[in-house]
């Protein structure tokens, strides 16, 4: 099943090129195969094939597969940390901003699940062409958490000797486990049903 993969994608601004249909398919079929099989086990004759485009279609929009993936991963990274900093728009207190946070990550995990696990399978790789821009992103999402930890510290509401950079890594990789724990292997289960299940464990964590 394919969740929304091309429409994650940036194409209108990261290329020099307009979007085009058959582009749409590339990189959807890329996020799909990745997730799959992993970055070596996924080669552009497999992409193409899936996609059903000419293979001349991934080098006139990207040198290489290294730069077709580094423009995926940057791309739903940048996504999400926008998606972080709307959700805790107007959240009255550090406790309704950090149960926003939990929420938000679920539901972008939900919708864009291959794209999710290619993250998970590329995140911690010290060996990969992209991994410094990986670093920059996740200090950008990093600290959406991370404010919202020291809000909650300066209310006196979370515990005053907290970690708040550890903390915020800490708990992003919490729900994001919970999240592909569930879509593999509880996926008849809402995400009301999750969401109810660990924000309680995430506001404990953290709580004075």
């Amino acid at each position: 099943m394919r969740h929304g993969t091309a429409a994650m994608a940036r194409t209108d601004d990261t290329t020099a090129h307009p979007r085009s249909a058959s582009l749409d398919r590339l990189l959807e079929a890329a996020v799909e195969l990745l997730a799959e099989r992993g970055y070596a086990g996924a080669t552009v004759d497999d992409i193409v094939e899936r996609a059903g485009v000419a293979k001349g279609t991934v080098y006139y929009h990207f040198r290489s597969k290294s730069e077709l993936v580094s423009t995926l991963l940057d791309d739903g990274l940048r996504r999400l940390a926008t998606s972080f900093r709307t959700e805790i728009e107007g959240a009255e207190d550090g406790f309704a901003a950090l149960r926003a946070l939990v929420h938000a990550e679920l539901t972008y995990i939900e919708r864009y699940q291959a794209f999710s696990k290619l993250v998970m399978s590329e995140m911690w790789r010290a060996d990969r062409d992209w991994r410094d821009s990986l670093r920059t992103l996740r200090d950008e999402y990093g600290e959406v958490f991370a404010s919202v930890l020291r809000r909650g510290v300066s209310e006196g509401a979370f515990r005053a000797d907290l970690d708040v950079r550890a903390a915020a890594s800490t708990i992003f990789g919490m729900i994001a486990t919970a999240a592909l724990d569930w879509l593999v292997f509880e996926p008849q289960t809402t995400l009301d049903v999750v969401e109810r299940r660990l924000t309680p464990l995430v506001v404990g964590a953290v709580k004075a």
